[in-house]
């Protein structure tokens, strides 16, 4: 008999290739649908082979599934890990106590037998993700009450560096990314099959403040046509968004690299995938006929069907099942594709980003980066860049700044707008602090250059908060 659970997601399987059939699998949509079952809902099977259908009503219509997507994938496993520490003691995860919880979590954090213990952070989201679960559970009397009773812990630290410098983010970048050497020379040993992708994906994020999945589930018609300006903007939709839609703004070089991207690489990729015949083999994909202006997608498939969505309503499975069918043949709506033509997983971006970061570490290099570090030195690059803009537009001199407290408000409400915040606070709290106490009227006053990388460097030096490179 198995010891662990598993976890599979609705839609997640596609369908067998005509050639392979399966038994039961031909109506196995119809009677999720009628199950009401949602697409990308979470479903835990346990060692017994069995799926408890109150587990499936928990995750179908309630306050898990009022979450981002992006925070019901990050769920989901932590209640696998749990359940099948409970399993182990005997116990199903209905049958979980208060010192059931505790002992999860002195083994998580502490466990001598833990290869992996982990930190404040990580046990506070877990533990978030058991509140949650069990308090819907109770809600519905599939447990007498919520055993997750542990306070929040006091240990949670953020990372010490959360921000990049623009000379720290080209060193990494080219290097990591781009097999370069820290000389700024080609690297003859480099065999890097996708630099020109994930450089022009990091330059994306680097210079827009995206998250990992809002950047990485874009489509090809929602890129903004490249003219002669300096931003762009373009539509994060609700469904891959944390929260809700919003607008970005991207840099013109950043979006030539982009734009780059589809012209070589990708378009290569494509052209490699039909003529393998890749797109023809794949079951389930949906083929667009029409982006209408207000924004409705309308689409067929090969059986015959069809219908049409909100573009901003569309999930990154339902993105990822698009394609265009043009002069050439079919490609995937998806912008950001594998070697192999298919749209590639959002989530695989952390692998990229891992990658560059060990190749520069071989380097001697001490820069690295993750996705939400790009977003990060994005925002503090804005607020600089805004607050020297308004001392320009106002005549104001560093004396007179002090006196126009409510125009730097609506600095920070222009950078929450941009990041797709709620809250003007979390831009303040979380994502600016570098700046917080210090006296910009002072150090920034560069009208010149308001992105000025020695700037950022002092700032850098003064905080010990933000990765520069020399």
């Amino acid at each position: 008999m198995a010891y662990e659970w598993r976890l599979f997601w609705v839609g997640d399987g596609g369908a067998p290739a005509a050639d392979w059939p399966v038994a039961g699998w031909g109506d196995l949509e119809a009677r999720e649908r009628a199950l009401g079952l949602r697409e990308q809902q979470p479903i835990l099977v346990s060692p017994e082979g069995r799926v408890d259908p109150r587990l499936s009503e928990c995750f179908r219509r309630s306050a898990f599934s009022a979450k981002a997507q992006g925070t019901q994938f990050t769920y989901a496993p932590i209640y696998r890990l749990f359940f099948t520490f409970l399993w182990q003691r005997g116990l199903n995860w209905d049958g979980a106590s208060e010192e059931d919880v505790e002992d999860w979590e002195a083994w998580r954090r502490r466990g001598a037998e833990n290869p992996a213990p982990v930190g404040g952070g990580t046990w506070a989201k877990e533990l978030a993700a058991l509140k949650l679960l069990y308090d819907i559970a109770a809600g519905h009397g599939f447990v007498p009450a919520n055993p997750v009773t542990l306070p929040a812990p006091s240990d949670v630290k953020t990372s010490d560096v959360k921000w990049l410098s623009p000379r720290a983010f080209r060193l990494w970048r080219n290097v990591g990314l781009g097999g370069m050497l820290p000389s700024g020379l080609e690297d003859e040993a480099w065999r890097g099959r996708c630099s020109g992708r994930d450089s022009a994906f990091a330059d994306l994020l680097y210079s827009s403040g995206l998250r990992r999945r809002e950047g990485g589930t874009l489509l090809t018609c929602e890129l903004p046509a490249i003219e002669h300006r300096n931003y762009y903007a373009g539509r994060v939709g609700q469904a891959v968004a944390k929260r809700a839609g919003y607008t970005f703004y991207v840099g013109h070089p950043a979006l030539q690299r982009v734009e780059g991207y589809r012209m070589s690489t990708r378009a290569l990729a494509v052209a490699r995938a039909r003529a393998r015949g890749v797109y023809d083999r794949l079951p389930g994909l949906r083929i667009v006929l029409e982006v209408t202006r207000a924004g409705r997608l309308r689409w067929t498939s090969r059986d015959g069907g069809s219908g049409e969505s909100a573009l901003g309503r569309l999930t990154a499975a339902e993105r990822m099942r698009l394609f265009v069918d043009g002069e050439d043949g079919l490609e995937p709506a998806m912008l950001w594709l594998t070697e192999s033509g298919l749209p590639m997983e959002y989530a695989s971006w952390t692998k990229v980003f891992e990658r560059a970061s060990d190749r520069c570490a071989a380097a001697g290099l001490e820069v690295f980066a993750t996705p939400k570090m790009l977003r990060h030195s994005m925002a503090l690059r804005m607020l600089i860049s805004l607050h020297n803009a308004l001392d320009r537009r106002l005549g104001l001199t560093p004396a007179q700044r002090l006196h126009y407290e409510e125009v730097y408000g609506q600095v920070w409400l222009m950078v929450k707008d941009m990041l797709g915040h709620r809250s003007e606070q979390v831009t303040r709290d979380v994502y600016l602090e570098p700046v917080r106490g210090l006296q910009l009227e002072s150090l920034l006053n560069d009208d010149d250059n308001p992105v000025n990388a020695e700037k950022i460097a002092e700032l850098a030096a003064r905080t010990g908060l933000i990765l520069d490179a020399a």
